[in-house]
C-alpha cells in the first residue's frame, strides 16, 4: 500500500497576518441605535395605519328591512403591515444590539 499524503487546500490560502483587532466600542452605535429606534416608531406607526385600512365594513339595508354587514379586507394593506411591524421588531432588536455594543464593549488596560 502506497501512503501519499492526500491534498488539503490549505496551500490556496495565503497566510493569515495578524493586524489590528477591530473595536467593538464605537460611540458613534449610540447614534445609530437612535435612528433605529426613529424608524421603527415611524415603520409601527405606518403598520398601524395600514392594519386599520385593510379592513372595511359593509352595511347592506334590504327591501324588507333587513340589515346585513359584511367586513372586506384588503390583503395588500394587511400584508403591508405585517411586514412592517416585522421591520419595526428588527430595528428594535438592532437598537439594543447598537446600545449594548456602545456602552459595554470597551477595551481592556494594559494590565492583560
Amino acid at each position: 500500500m502506497i501512503d501519499l499524503p492526500q491534498p488539503t487546500g490549505a496551500e490556496l490560502w495565503p497566510p493569515e497576518e495578524p493586524g489590528p483587532t477591530a473595536r467593538l466600542h464605537k460611540p458613534w452605535r449610540t447614534l445609530v441605535a437612535v435612528v433605529e429606534v426613529v424608524l421603527a416608531v415611524l415603520a409601527g406607526w405606518a403598520a398601524y395605519a395600514c392594519w386599520h385600512s385593510g379592513a372595511a365594513t359593509v352595511v347592506t339595508r334590504t327591501d324588507d328591512g333587513a340589515v346585513l354587514e359584511s367586513h372586506r379586507y384588503f390583503g395588500g394593506l394587511l400584508a403591508a403591515a405585517i411586514g412592517l411591524g416585522t421591520l419595526a421588531a428588527i430595528l428594535l432588536v438592532d437598537a439594543v444590539r447598537q446600545v449594548s455594543l456602545a456602552v459595554r464593549a470597551r477595551h481592556r488596560s494594559g494590565k492583560d
